[in-house]
């Protein structure tokens, strides 16, 4: 049964980032986690594969596709994910870069290195290559 939306209702526009509008904050490798999820689940859907389908071609079982396509991703390593695309027949490159914010930053404590700010993963997948 649909819900009927009230006039008090408010709409906001999302940020782009469904973990951040929901106020979860992702680790740089748990997001990297959840892009290469997503990309494994765009091609399951783009070449109309069961998961019992996936399962096989992955050398895997059906439940572990399913945590995948789910978001259930916490027994995954990135590693194994990266396996999964490339055994999907997926190219995965990658670019290194230095971080926008390029302030100096003074030593912790006398004889420490300067900690740089935290580099970050993202994904730029080419939606027919999922396909």
């Amino acid at each position: 049964m649909p819900t009927k939306r009230s006039d008090s209702d408010k709409i906001v526009e999302s940020s782009g980032n469904v973990f951040r509008d929901l106020g979860i904050e992702l680790t740089a490798e748990e997001a990297f986690k959840v892009d290469i999820a997503r990309a494994i689940t765009k091609v399951i859907a783009a070449r109309s594969y069961t998961q019992k389908d996936v399962a096989v071609i992955l050398g895997t079982d059906q439940a572990k596709i399913s945590n995948i396509v789910r978001g259930r991703l916490e027994t995954f390593s990135i590693e194994r994910l990266i396996r999964y695309l490339l055994a999907l027949g997926i190219n995965v490159d990658v670019h290194l870069s230095q971080t926008k914010d390029r302030r100096k930053v003074l030593p912790l404590a006398k004889g420490q290195p300067a900690r740089p700010d935290e580099g970050r993963v993202k994904v730029h997948a080419n939606a027919a290559a999922c396909g």
